[in-house]
């Protein structure tokens, strides 16, 4: 998968989990019919949130993203459906173009972070493991800190 696709598909997966968070907050607050949708698609939407974030910032060394753009693509997480807008943005200035810069046959890496990118890349089952197992950690942590924010009831 290039990044410009893995990019893509969890840009998008990002704004279906904001879609349902938003249609459970609808059925909380303004039918109060039930909080499972809250419940539910609040967690994927923590999941999804998070692989976005890390994603982004595997990407923002691969493809040599200015700090500016590597901010403001962890920044578009933040408000409902940005990250596809954010996404788009980025292919049509050509910043997800090519392959794995720090594939097996790549450049060599030059910076610390370069280097573990580039472990993660010659290891891609690895990889997926060591993202995973991120993900469920920074899950766990987030739901032992609670929600963003509290409300009674």
């Amino acid at each position: 998968m290039t990044p410009r696709a893995l990019y893509r598909r969890i840009a998008l997966a990002e704004v279906v989990t904001w879609a349902l968070l938003l249609l459970g907050m609808v059925l909380k607050y303004v039918t109060h019919t039930t909080e499972l949708g809250v419940r539910v698609f609040g967690l994927v939407h923590g999941v999804v949130f998070i692989a976005f974030c890390l994603v982004t910032v595997l990407l923002w060394v691969n493809q040599r993203w200015t700090v500016r753009e590597g901010l403001l693509g962890l920044l578009s997480a933040v408000p409902p459906f940005l990250t596809v807008w954010w996404e788009r943005r980025l292919e049509r200035r050509g910043r997800l173009d090519g392959g794995w810069r720090l594939g097996r046959d790549g450049e060599a890496p030059a910076t610390p972070a370069e280097r573990v990118v580039a472990a993660l890349l010659a290891r891609p089952i690895v990889a997926v493991g060591v993202g995973i197992v991120a993900v469920l950690a920074l899950t766990g942590i987030a739901l032992l800190v609670g929600p963003p924010v509290s409300t009674p009831g």
